[in-house]
């Protein structure tokens, strides 16, 4: 199978490697070209444009940044002009699901198969190829894709219709708002009172109270290391983007963690980890 593949961040390119280890061909484009470049020594092919790219492929898949850079690559001359009648294209990034729909009902107009399918997992999992992964479009579609999931993850979910992947991940993420701040605001809460927070992590890590936001990010805020293994930029996009669907009733901590990262974000952490939402706590 021949795959064209946009957008070779840490994710990416982590997510071509496997591709590559499960031999497949694949053509790879960044506006950075550089970024692109590294993975030619793997067997990756480095392309010039996203036309060239994506030019008599099975497959496209892409991952990057925001909704706009997602509307960049897909319409204007993008991926969806100048893929072939059948090609299956699968934008793996977290974005909106409007826009999926959106995707999907032009993709149909022109022949093209599309899927949504953002993943979590952070570089880890896509390095591991251990991602958990969101689909939603046509189940048929999503059966042909299997060979390229089961090469990316280790749990891959059919969600439901278009822009349902988009929707379940907007869940994920309302969900993690809320273990994130509950483990930062346990670590704080135990300096402040005057215990030593190395051992109450020793000891929670174990009980009820565990969670991946635990694990991951109190060993890290700890060592007073907060670089990104997933940026709070990011992080404030996908809430963001579920705050547009929430319904009226409740939400109340997740309203609070979205403040608090607009916030952080006017400050200058957008580079940093999601764990930086313990500085909030500090201040």
């Amino acid at each position: 199978m021949k795959i064209g593949f946009i957008g070779t961040g840490i994710m990416g390119s982590y997510m071509v490697l496997n591709l590559l280890k499960n031999n497949f061909s694949v053509d790879v484009y960044n506006r950075n070209q550089e970024k692109a470049k590294k993975l030619e020594k793997f067997g990756a092919v480095c392309k010039s444009s996203i036309k060239e790219c994506v030019k008599d492929k099975d497959f496209v898949i892409t991952i990057v940044g925001y909704p706009k850079d997602v509307e960049e690559v897909y319409f204007n001359d993008g991926i969806i002009d100048n893929v072939n009648k059948n090609t299956i294209i699968i934008d793996m990034t977290t974005s909106d699901p409007k826009l999926s729909e959106k995707i999907y009902k032009l993709s149909k107009e022109k022949g093209i198969n599309a899927l949504d399918a953002p993943v979590t997992g952070g570089d880890t999992g896509a390095k591991n190829a251990s991602l958990t992964i969101f689909v939603g479009g046509d189940i048929d579609v999503f059966e042909k894709s299997k060979p390229i999931f089961n090469a990316l993850g280790k749990n891959i979910v059919y969600q439901g219709k278009e822009g349902f992947g988009q929707q379940a991940k907007l869940s994920n993420q309302i969900m993690i708002a809320g273990a994130l701040a509950g483990a930062c605001e346990g670590i704080y809460y135990a300096k402040s009172v005057g215990l030593d927070v190395k051992t109450v992590f020793n000891a929670v890590k174990e009980g009820s109270a565990s969670s991946t936001q635990l694990l991951k990010n109190i060993p890290a805020i700890l060592d007073n290391d907060f670089s990104a293994m997933f940026y709070a930029k990011h992080f404030l996009k996908d809430l963001k983007l579920a705050n547009s669907f929430l319904p009226d009733k409740g939400f109340e901590v997740f309203k609070d963690v979205l403040k608090v990262f607009e916030e952080l974000s006017k400050e200058g952490y957008g580079e940093c980890g999601t764990q930086v939402y313990y500085k909030h706590l500090e201040k």
